[in-house]
């Protein structure tokens, strides 16, 4: 069975394509249209379709539209109730909602070929739970969803046998943990929807101060769901102008709501393992990118393994809804890498440095190449393999530094533009990890945070965040080998085990995907070496 999936409806637009079970593809809208989340979540964007990666995802399989068996849309209009309804303030709402119950015509205009009655809605927390439960190493598991809002609720838990849902609890709106966080990233001068884990950094900076306050709103009913209503964030802290300094009151603030989210989750988890006495825990939606409360979770929970979906904001859905409906016919396999997206074999990357003009090298080993670069303290642009598949680069779309040099953290995050109290992540051999750093391992997704090690944190001050922690990415050498190799020639070098890895991009642009990104990002940011697939371009010799 050929099965494609799709998100579009509020953001993070993203394809993905599975095949006889297998997933074969995905890949998110923004990696294509160069527009940050693909799109903003109001109701006027809801029409526009990942039409570019959806096209890409079947050219990946040979595919036409009119191959497939099924599309799968990661939302059902039939479940959605008005907004009024739901307790929303969402007068265009109903707009929205109309956008969805068409998007089969939609869809079949965007793809030539495709019979808009293959087009199937999936319930958008169904979506997000098969893109976890389904998607994981674990047919027999719990699952846990959160987020902003699906058709008529926030949250879903379950569990699945032999990779079959069964739905034990739902939170309807307008209770909702995704929107509370939602509601302090905006009243903290953030970009809602799109800049939560500033919120989550900057609540490191402070103290929960205001968590009493904050229970009044927020808290588990002690029966797997919980209630979640407006807080008047304005009195407790004054709200922060985008791009002003923030202040202590307002890091306190997102360490109190951080702190509140934490409580909450707990219950949840407790509750579910209640039910169904499961060893492990698979999470999705968009508070699954909270890594520090996944890695209270892991510690706190009575579950003894967590698992994350690598893409679990809403671009995960457009997998999740695929596996969904191809489970009906096919044995599903787990997802075998975030690496899902476009890669380009070594001829054509060498064709798009030799269009662009610019002088380059190809060493014996790229791996030893950007080692030695990293050890003079370069900051290296990584291109290499497929793009990953959500929003953490994971040594495919990275930019590496040397992590024993404190003013390497300020100094990337001038590279990027990024405001000085976000951290960057360390990127370690799985087999060393446990040395250095205690938490959930391995993290081949960085979606925990760990401790790290007394005797290492002035070694690597880079990764080490205000409060001791750094969200580590484990390599594996059988699936990343060439990343272990870089590692290895680091430390042979230096003695650091560790590599400086945070995304390739600048602030509010995507991810680099393709070699023309890679390119533009190498000659607007001060970076020392691009590293694209074997080739190397140095910034010596292309900027005289």
């Amino acid at each position: 069975m050929r099965v494609l999936g799709i998100n579009a409806l509020f953001h993070d637009p993203a394809a993905a394509l599975v095949v006889d079970g297998s997933i074969v593809a995905a890949a998110e809208e923004e990696r294509f249209s160069r527009r940050k989340h693909g799109k903003r979540p109001v109701p006027f964007s809801a029409w526009e379709l990942p039409e570019r990666s959806a096209r890409w995802c079947l050219e990946r399989a040979g595919l036409t539209p009119s191959d497939l068996d099924a599309v799968a849309y990661s939302y059902d209009p039939g479940l959605a109730r008005p907004a009024e309804l739901l307790g929303l303030d969402d007068p265009w709402d109903h707009l929205r909602q109309e956008y969805a119950r068409r998007a089969p015509e939609f869809l079949a205009e965007a793809l030539p070929g495709l019979d808009a009655a293959k087009v199937r809605f999936v319930a958008h927390h169904v979506a997000h739970a098969a893109s976890a439960g389904q998607a994981s190493p674990y047919p027999d598991c719990a699952v846990l969803v959160l987020d902003g809002r699906g058709e008529c609720g926030s949250h879903l838990a379950g569990r699945y046998r032999d990779r079959d849902l069964t739905v034990l609890r739902t939170q309807s709106l307008p209770d909702s943990l995704g929107l509370f966080y939602e509601d302090l990233t905006e009243h903290l001068g953030f970009l809602r929807s799109s800049d939560e884990f500033k919120v989550m950094a900057l609540a490191s900076y402070g103290a929960p101060r205001f968590l009493g306050e904050l229970r009044a709103y927020v808290g588990a009913d002690g029966r797997g769901g919980f209630r979640a209503r407006p807080v008047p964030w304005s009195s407790l802290v004054p709200a922060r102008a985008p791009g002003a300094p923030w202040s202590q009151g307002h890091a306190d603030a997102a360490a109190s709501a951080q702190a509140c989210l934490e409580e909450v989750l707990l219950d949840l988890a407790r509750w579910l393992h209640g039910r169904t006495g499961d060893d492990v825990l698979t999470l999705a939606g968009g508070v699954a990118l909270n890594c520090v409360a996944n890695t209270r979770l892991h510690r706190e929970s009575p579950f003894r393994r967590i698992w994350v979906q690598p893409a679990a904001g809403d671009a995960g859905t457009a997998l999740g809804a695929a596996l969904h409906l191809a489970h009906a016919k096919d044995a599903v396999e787990p997802m075998p890498t975030a690496a899902l997206g476009r890669g380009w074999p070594d001829a054509e990357l060498r064709a798009w440095l030799e269009r662009a003009a610019v002088p380059y090298e190809e060493p014996e080993d790229i791996a030893e190449t950007v080692a030695e670069e990293l050890a003079r303290d370069g900051v290296v642009a990584w291109f290499q393999g497929r793009g990953e598949y959500g929003p953490r680069a994971l040594g495919h779309r990275s930019l590496l530094a040397h992590p024993g040099h404190a003013g390497n953290l300020e100094r990337l995050n001038a590279v990027k533009g990024r405001e000085e109290f976000r951290p960057v992540a360390p990127m370690v051999v799985a087999e060393r990890a446990a040395e250095l750093f205690d938490g959930p391992l391995p993290s081949p997704y960085m979606l925990f945070v760990h401790d790290v090690a007394a005797r290492w944190r002035a070694r690597i001050p880079a990764v080490v965040h205000v409060d001791g922690t750094a969200r580590v990415q484990t390599v594996d050498r059988a699936d990343e080998p060439l990343v272990a190799r870089m590692l290895d020639g680091f430390e042979r070098r230096t003695g650091l085990p560790v590599v400086v890895n945070t995304s390739l991009n600048t602030a509010g642009r995507p991810m680099v995907d393709d070699p023309r990104d890679a390119l533009e990002c190498f000659g607007s940011a001060p970076v020392d070496l691009l590293a694209l697939g074997p080739f190397a371009v140095r910034r010596g010799e292309v900027f005289v």
